[in-house]
């Protein structure tokens, strides 16, 4: 997998690397700020950007910003975001940034987790695929929201598990062999979810609405 990494921090960079390379990633590009890494994607047109969130010049949303931008000029690249930080509303605009049936997927972990192979290995592999990768905690920050259990609220546990493997990047079929049912009743499941939380149909946007429920789903503020 052809793969860019931005990060600041040298230390950081050179031990990811060194996982990444040792699973026989090829690492195409490596970017010190923001400006780098924007410059790096159409010369290299990587499978996957692993991106620190906080990066110079201003070490705020630097990285979470070029991240952006690469999602919407180059929406298969898959976006693996990093970060010290638990900070949920970060998906939003990044999710938002590639509503597309072709977009890369995303990840977001917090960085000291990313450590060995096989953890680093299977979120690579998750978000190169157009899957999320959702840190733990992340996902914890995400469900406390009341206003998104409230919207949620009417949901059957088989509908918030269908919703679930959606947040993950399952299409209805991978959904459907997860949960033992057919094509046809994961359909129906998600119709009777987008009723839920109020998406009205219109075959036009069906991936459209599918994105609109997982961002309802992750989004910290309902």
């Amino acid at each position: 997998m052809r793969i860019v990494l931005a990060d600041d921090d040298p230390v950081y960079l050179l031990g990811l690397a060194a996982i990444l390379e040792g699973e026989g990633h090829e690492i195409v590009a490596r970017a010190k700020d923001a400006r780098e890494l924007r410059d790096a994607i159409p010369d290299t047109l990587p499978d996957l950007a692993v991106v620190d969130i906080r990066m110079p010049p201003t070490h705020r949303l630097d990285g979470l910003e070029a991240a952006v931008d690469i999602r919407r000029a180059h929406p298969p690249v898959g976006i693996l975001l990093l970060s010290k930080y638990v900070e949920p509303t970060h998906l939003r605009p990044l999710l938002e940034a590639g509503a597309e049936p072709h977009a890369g997927g995303v990840g977001y972990q917090l960085k000291w987790r990313v450590t060995g192979p096989d953890f680093v290995t299977d979120v690579v592999q998750r978000v190169a695929v157009g899957r999320y990768a959702i840190d733990e905690e992340i996902q914890r920050a995400l469900y406390s929201s009341p206003r998104k259990r409230e919207r949620l609220a009417g949901l059957t546990e088989q509908h918030r598990k269908v919703l679930h493997l959606m947040a993950e990047g399952l299409s209805n079929s991978a959904i459907g062999a997860k949960l033992s049912v057919n094509r046809k009743t994961v359909e129906h499941y998600v119709n009777i979810i987008f009723a839920q939380l109020g998406l009205p149909p219109d075959d036009k946007k069906e991936y459209d609405r599918r994105v609109r429920a997982v961002l309802m789903y992750l989004d910290s503020e309902g």
